[in-house]
């Protein structure tokens, strides 16, 4: 009779497949999952008695942005208590290499909290930006894209240049040596320095090499507002000419004039689905984003990396080219400039604005809002981070509903107490299931665990995580579906979830009876 190292008795078991719940009894050996069934006879090291709670596949963050936190903090608080055991990093076109002369400074300027504490960025190529993450002992598993704004960047810097045939190459390279470590694929960010610069054929280009990897192209878009269906056609031309899998990053239509777009985005999305392209997209489950105020400017003030951002702020002439810029047009994405919706996440050097809208901000200092934007990016050397209240909970339901997209939180690890973040970095999973299953009844319970399991599996390549199967890694979140909920919100965002009584990460326990145990059983993935 087998002995196993932990047997989970009488649970309800969710398998990740969307399939209805059945009652089992799970055996784990070592990191795997050996058997589902009756295991009434049988002895283990340890036993869970899971008598009313739901025992699901570990949640898996297809979006996330912990690739520096996860070195401050390889806890995760903040996500294994939502369910979390597995995050895909390397999102929006930015990874942490590969790193350059060109670039190197740029990075290492966007990560003050990780210099701060640990010090310049121990490495240059992608293989040992794995190597460090690989040997860092963790609470939760850990995926990597490669960024194409790091590639780029690692080849023309951080201007609008266009590569001649000899720098896509050398491109190319960068990406090819990132997929042969290890990357799961190439994400873009295209609003952000310096991707916004990048023009299409060059995505092409670079997409053609993750086909031959079997990586996939995940993108934040062009243009997330009116200009949404441009944006999306653009990242469908990639992806067919590239013959590579796309997934459109946290979907949205962002501004009042977009909204009801999310609907038009998702019907184009089954459209292509149904010719039998590898088409799909992954949401957060709330109505603002969050992002770094400088996204927030036409391109052409933020050219030229943080120098040039800083010193086309300080001119005046440039100031009021700006000023009539957002009188005209507002947000480039959405269209429309309320900046009484925008209120400040992060600032090193104003805590007095900290959870603030740039309009409350403006009043406190008596100037205008360009000036208080304008003001904030310079002292915060181009670091202040915003949360954006601009989405239609109409369209944010359509997309978590929609079966082609994923959940993610588009959120970090982060330490307690520090600045004041979106809620989804602390809630967007529970949540999921607290809002759209128990409250609005819009989504079945298998199918909101599917969303958060087998579907960001497979569209990554993580084949032996994302179900509940014997042979499958024994990362298992097992919840109380009655209780599980988020507690962060906008004014009190640094709030743990609740509802998960046990988790385990590659078969050891990371929570148990609700408390982290501290054991960091966590692993580097890799596509190869």
């Amino acid at each position: 009779m087998p002995v196993y190292d932990v047997i989970i008795r009488n649970g309800v078991v969710v398998d990740g497949s969307g399939a209805p719940p059945f009652k089992r009894d799970l055996g784990v050996i070592g990191d795997t999952i050996a058997k589902v069934g009756d295991l009434s006879g049988c002895a283990a090291e340890e036993v869970i008695h899971a008598e009313g709670l739901v025992v699901a596949p570990g949640f898996i963050d297809i979006h996330n942005h912990s690739d520096s936190g996860i070195f401050i903090l390889p806890t995760a608080d903040n996500y294994v208590t939502q369910g979390v055991t597995t995050v895909v990093v390397g999102n929006c076109g930015y990874s942490l290499a590969p790193l350059t002369d060109k670039n190197r400074e740029f990075v290492e300027l966007s990560e003050v909290e990780f210099v701060k504490e640990l010090g310049r960025l121990p490495w240059a190529s992608f293989r040992d930006y794995l190597e460090y993450l690989g040997r860092l002992e963790k609470s939760l598993n850990v995926a990597a894209l490669v960024g194409h704004g790091t590639v780029r960047s690692a080849v023309l810097g951080t201007g609008s240049l266009k590569p001649t045939e000899r720098e896509l190459e050398e491109m190319k390279s960068l990406v090819v040596e990132a997929l042969e470590n290890g990357a799961f694929g190439m994400s873009s960010g295209l609003i952000y320095v310096p991707g916004v610069f990048s023009e299409t054929p060059e995505l092409i280009e670079l997409a053609k090499i993750l086909s031959r990897y079997g990586g996939v192209y995940a993108t934040h878009i062009r243009n997330e507002g009116v200009e949404l269906m441009d944006a999306l056609i653009e990242a469908l031309e990639v992806g067919l000419k590239g013959n590579v899998g796309l997934e459109i990053s946290h979907l949205k239509a962002a501004g009042t004039p977009a909204w009801g777009g999310v609907s038009r985005a998702l019907s184009i999305i089954e459209e292509y689905v149904r010719r039998g392209y590898d088409v799909s997209a992954d949401v957060y489950p709330y109505a603002a984003s969050s992002t770094g105020l400088e996204a927030l400017l036409p391109s052409w003030i933020r050219e030229g990396g943080l120098e040039g951002l800083i010193s086309k702020l300080s001119d005046v002439e440039a100031l009021e080219r700006l000023k009539k810029d957002l009188a005209r047009y507002g947000i480039p994405e959405e269209r429309h400039a309320d900046w009484d919706k925008v209120r400040v996440s992060y600032t090193e050097k104003h805590p007095e604005a900290l959870g603030k809208s740039i309009e409350e901000i403006s009043r406190l200092w008596g100037v205008d809002p360009v000036q208080t934007i304008a003001k904030m990016l310079i002292d915060d050397r181009g670091l202040t981070g915003v949360v954006v209240h601009s989405m239609s909970e109409d369209d944010v339901s359509e997309a978590v509903e929609h079966p082609l997209v994923a959940i993610g939180s588009d959120g970090s690890v982060r330490k307690p107490g520090e600045g004041a973040p979106h809620p989804r970095n602390y809630g967007s999973f529970p949540r999921v299931i607290a809002k759209y299953v128990r409250e609005l009844k819009i989504l079945s319970l298998p199918e909101a665990i599917r969303k958060m399991t087998s579907l960001p599996a497979r569209k990554i390549g993580l084949f032996d995580r994302g179900l509940i199967r014997p042979g499958f890694k024994a990362d298992l979140t097992i919840f109380n579906y009655y209780m599980i909920r988020d507690k962060a919100t906008y004014e009190n965002p640094h709030e743990y979830s609740i509802g998960v009584e046990h988790l385990l990460v590659n078969g050891k326990f990371v929570i148990r009876d609700g408390k982290h145990t501290q054991a960091k059983p966590g692993r580097l993935l890799r596509s190869v």
